[in-house]
């Protein structure tokens, strides 16, 4: 017998409104594109781009092979770029409104789920960014809608399509396997577990298996480098490790606290309604899934990806409050209350956009800053201190850097700059070097930091070197002569993306033999 509250399924009139809405949420993401600069990030996955592989070390390879394909069609601009997040970010929203209606709303459940789906401070902040966090609520969304579809029809094959978007999701970012693994658990708490116990679920690990295999083989083939990544971050403590109470109370925060009445009674509905006995396991899903990140010290976003279910379902229990109450209709409340959610929400949108989106000029958003009532969570200890929050920071000094060392390179004797390398410290200064330095003509960058180091230090042995990022103390030893060759002044960026252009001449040790000394993973 099909599991149901009401009677599900998409319509084209029912998701008519959310479409609309994942239209204004990419018109408003377009509009806001250009406006600061490229995050550091999007450099890199570009500059990944320039070397496809199956895998990379701190990332699968799905969000290059999107920076490939956008090369290669509508371009690197800053609005070709965020277009994808964008998109991913309106299919989010029309996915959550899909689960809603599944769960089975009507058509103001549906919009509201779709509203839900879009206000979110840490979406709006993900779909400004070219990377995979945009992507993978739409991986997990998918693994919970095919498990919701499954628990409905009754249907074990659908395990084969789990296994797809599973497997693709890990391609993506190796967290699905925390979200996968919390359904499966959920599953296997509820009397839905029967689900479980079928030939059907092996196959879908099969193809999941199948998915992720080149990325699985890539990761053998180099020995593990992202575990060693993780291993090292933790060791340097370069994350700020919160306290649980501190972490639950900046997922409110993150989730846009406009919201967490409704994905609060999303939660109390999946564990302890009656009527949601069927869909308990996501419940434990999403229980599980924070349970796990707040042990393990995740970051706060880290989690986000799991909202959209407790978000639909929320949306599910406030129409169905409202269809079912006689004192609403006594007192003629529900016309009053549904519009009324429906500014709730946007009004909270309005009042903090500019934390989530560069709507304002800096100087203007600085000076709105410092009348917020809480401070932008940090997620790691370096970013404390800076004028902006790190997603803004990251957005700026980029082209002028570039520009010192292109007045550095373009000081040398013809017959030097054929010898000289340009070294940087990471990989966000590097990306910049390979994607601002091809209009002054500079060789590409080198660098020990994360994948840059396995595309190694290309011809250069160190004779003449360009040093970005590095203190003129660390570096000297090495050299035979150091001099400061450019400084740099941006009141935005990152203190140490800001420290003088050094040139570096003479290294002690051939920089072919000294490179594998040189890495940095973390």
């Amino acid at each position: 017998m099909k599991a149901s509250v009401h009677e599900g399924g998409p319509s084209q009139s029912v998701l008519l409104p959310p479409c609309l809405i994942a239209l204004a949420y990419i018109l408003l993401h377009m509009v806001t594109a250009s406006r600061y600069g490229y995050f550091r990030d999007a450099l890199y996955y570009i500059a990944c781009s320039n070397h496809l592989d199956w895998g990379y070390v701190d990332h699968p390879p799905l969000i290059v092979f999107v920076a490939w394909i956008s090369r290669h069609t509508l371009g690197l601009s800053l609005p070709a770029l965020l277009v994808w997040p964008a998109a991913a970010g309106a299919a989010r929203i029309v996915l959550t409104a899909v689960i809603a209606r599944e769960l089975g709303t009507r058509r103001f459940g549906v919009a509201l789920a779709a509203l839900l789906a879009a206000v979110p401070g840490v979406w709006m902040v993900s779909d400004h960014q070219f990377s995979m966090n945009a992507f993978e609520p739409l991986f997990w969304g998918g693994c919970a809608y095919v498990v919701l579809r499954m628990i409905r029809s009754d249907n074990p094959r659908l395990w084969l399509a789990f296994g797809a978007i599973a497997g693709l999701g890990l391609e993506n970012k190796y967290s699905i396997a925390v979200f996968a693994f919390a359904l499966i658990a959920g599953l296997f708490f509820t009397p839905q577990r029967k689900l479980l116990f079928t030939p059907w679920l092996l196959a879908g690990g099969a193809v999941a298996l199948l998915f992720s295999l080149p990325n699985l083989l890539w990761n053998i083939h180099h020995h593990w480098p992202f575990l060693e990544l993780m291993h090292n971050i933790h060791a340097a403590g370069k994350d700020i490790v919160l306290s649980p109470v501190d972490f639950l109370l900046q997922q409110a925060l993150i989730m846009s606290p406009t919201t967490s009445p409704f994905w609060f009674g999303g939660l109390f509905f999946y564990l302890f309604s009656r009527d949601a006995k069927p869909f308990r396991a996501f419940g434990w899903a999403f229980v599980l899934t924070i349970t796990f990140f707040l042990v393990a010290h995740g970051k706060n976003y880290y989690s986000a990806p799991v909202y959209p279910i407790v978000l639909a379902a929320g949306a599910f229990v406030v129409e169905r409050s409202l269809a079912s109450s006689r004192l609403m209709e006594h007192f003629r409340l529900r016309s009053i209350l549904k519009p009324a959610m429906f500014l709730w929400l946007l009004a909270g949108v309005i009042l903090f956009l500019p934390v989530t989106l560069p709507v304002l000029s800096v100087e203007a958003f600085l000076r709105y800053q410092s009348h917020l009532p809480f401070e932008v969570p940090h997620s790691e200890n370096s970013q404390k201190g800076t004028a902006l929050p790190q997603y803004y920071a990251d957005e700026f000094g980029w082209p002028e850097m570039v520009a010192a060392v292109a007045r550095v390179y373009e000081s040398l004797p013809p017959e030097d700059r054929a010898r000289t390398a340009i070294l940087t410290n990471n990989y966000g200064e590097a990306a910049a070097i390979d994607f601002f330095g091809l209009k002054y003509g500079l060789p590409k960058a080198i660098c020990p930091h994360q994948s840059y180091f396995l595309w190694g230090p290309r011809n250069s042995t160190g004779e003449i070197v360009i040093r970005v990022g590095a203190t003129i103390d660390t570096v000297r030893p090495s050299y035979a002569n150091v001099i400061v060759a450019a400084t740099l002044d941006n009141p935005y960026a990152y203190s140490y993306e800001i420290r003088p252009i050094l040139l570096c001449r003479g290294l002690k040790t051939d920089l072919q033999v000294l490179w594998p000394k040189l890495k940095i993973w973390q």
